[in-house]
C-alpha cells in the first residue's frame, strides 16, 4: 500500500538535535498508518536518523556542492521528484526556509518549529527562571500540526542492535558495568574540568566494577589516550570503531556521563541512563536528555553564580563564570553513578 503522507523532515545539524528528533520520528511511524518519512540532513548525521526503522535519508553537502542559494537549488532539483506531500521543518533556518519556499511552488505545505526565542531570551536575561517547553515537544508539535498522532509516553524503544565482535575485542566480555564518559564539550564553559573528571575516572577504575569507555573527537585524541593509558578498565573509541559502531555501543551502555552535549542525547534516544553535568547552561532551556529523571542532572551552584544560565548553548559567559563547574564536586558525581548503578 502506498503511503498517504510522505513527509520530508529537515534537520541539518547538530548531533544532539538529531538525537532528540529520533524518538519523535519513532513515534510518528509507530502511531500513524500509511506515513513515509524522509530526512534531509548532513551526511555525518545519516547514521543517527537511520537508527529509526523505516526512515529514509537524503544528504545535503551544504559546505560543498549544495552551498549557498545555487547549491540549495541543486539539492532541491535532486529531491523534488520524490513525491513529498508535506514538510516538517525541525531546523527553522535560512536553508530550510529556502527549501520550503521551493517546494511551495509544487504546492507542498509545511510546518516549522517554534524555537521559543523570546522565552529563551527572557530565561538568559533572568526575567523568567522557569522550565521552557522541551525541544522534543517542539519537534512533536510540528508533526501534530501536520495531523500526526505523537504520544511520547507510548514510544517503543527498539531492541538493542547486536554488537560486532570488534567491540568485544576492544572492551572484553567480563561482567563489568559499561559506563560511557564524554569528557569534552564544544564550549569550555560547558566542559567539566578535566582534572576533576580524572578524579572520577580514577575512582571508577579502581573499583574494578566498571568498564569506562571514553568518547571524543579528533582534538581530544591525545587526552583520551593519556587517560585510557593511565587507568585500568578504561578505553577510548576514537578511530578504533566507526560512528555507526559507536552508536551500537552507546545503545549497550549501562550509563552515560556527559555534559549538556550530544553524547547524552545519543544515549537517551536508546533509553540508556544519562547523568548530565551543567555549567552555564541549564535544563530549563529545554535540552534535557529524553525521559531522564531530573535528579540525574548535576548543576553548578546557582547561588554562587546567580546569572546561570548565561546562554542557551553555552557560547556566552562572563569571565568570572568560566569556572562554574568546579562547584560540582567529583564525589557528587561518583555518588550519583553508584546510586544509579548500585555496585
Amino acid at each position: 500500500m502506498n503511503p498517504t503522507k510522505h513527509i520530508l523532515v529537515i534537520r541539518f545539524s547538530d548531533i544532539g538535535d538529531a538525537a532528540i528528533a529520533v524518538p519523535v520520528l519513532r513515534c510518528v511511524l509507530q502511531q500513524n498508518k500509511n506515513i513515509k518519512i524522509t530526512v534531509a540532513t548532513k551526511a555525518f548525521l545519516k547514521p543517527v536518523f537511520e537508527t529509526v526503522k523505516g526512515v529514509d535519508v537524503v544528504t545535503a553537502h551544504i559546505r560543498g556542492k549544495h552551498k549557498g542559494f545555487k547549491g540549495l537549488l541543486k539539492f532541491y532539483s535532486e529531491i523534488k521528484e520524490n513525491n513529498y506531500t508535506e514538510i516538517a521543518d525541525l531546523h527553522g533556518s535560512l536553508r530550510s526556509t529556502v527549501i520550503k519556499s521551493l517546494f511551495k511552488l509544487k504546492n507542498v505545505s509545511s510546518k516549522t518549529i517554534d524555537k521559543g526565542r523570546t522565552e529563551k531570551r527572557n530565561l538568559v536575561a533572568g526575567k523568567e527562571f522557569k522550565p521552557l517547553k522541551t525541544t522534543i515537544e517542539r519537534y512533536a508539535a510540528v508533526f501534530r500540526a501536520l495531523g500526526c498522532q505523537v504520544d511520547l509516553s507510548k514510544d517503543i524503544v527498539p531492541k538493542n542492535p547486536d554488537l560486532p565482535s570488534k567491540i568485544y575485542d576492544l572492551l572484553g566480555r567480563d561482567s563489568k558495568k559499561w559506563v560511557g564518559i564524554a569528557p569534552f564539550a564544544f564550549f569550555d564553559t560547558k566542559m567539566y574540568p578535566i582534572d576533576l573528571m580524572e578524579q572520577v575516572i580514577e575512582y571508577l577504575s579502581k573499583t574494578n566494577f566498571f568498564k569506562i569507555i571514553l568518547f571524543g573527537g579528533p582534538k581530544d585524541e591525545s587526552e583520551l589516550e593519556r587517560l585510557s593509558t593511565a587507568y585500568p578498565n578504561t578505553v577510548f573509541t576514537f578511530k578504533k570503531i566507526t560512528f555507526e559502531e559507536e552508536l551500537q555501543l552507546i545503545a549497550h551502555l549501562d550509563l552515560m556521563l556527559s555534559m549538556d552535549s550530544g553524547n547524552g542525547h545519543l544515549a537517551a534516544m536508546y533509553g540508556v541512563k544519562v547523568i548530565t553535568l551543567w555549567g552555564v547552561t541549564h535544563p530549563y532551556a529545554g535540552f534535557y536528555p529524553y525521559k531522564q529523571p531530573k535528579e540525574y542532572a548535576l548543576l553548578s551552584d546557582k547561588e554562587k553564580y546567580p546569572l546561570i544560565p548565561t546562554s542557551i548553548y553555552g557560547n556566552k559567559a562572563p569571565e568570572d563564570y568560566k569556572e562554574v563547574m568546579r562547584t560540582i564536586l567529583p564525589q557528587h558525581i561518583i555518588n550519583k553513578i553508584e546510586e544509579v548503578l548500585k555496585p
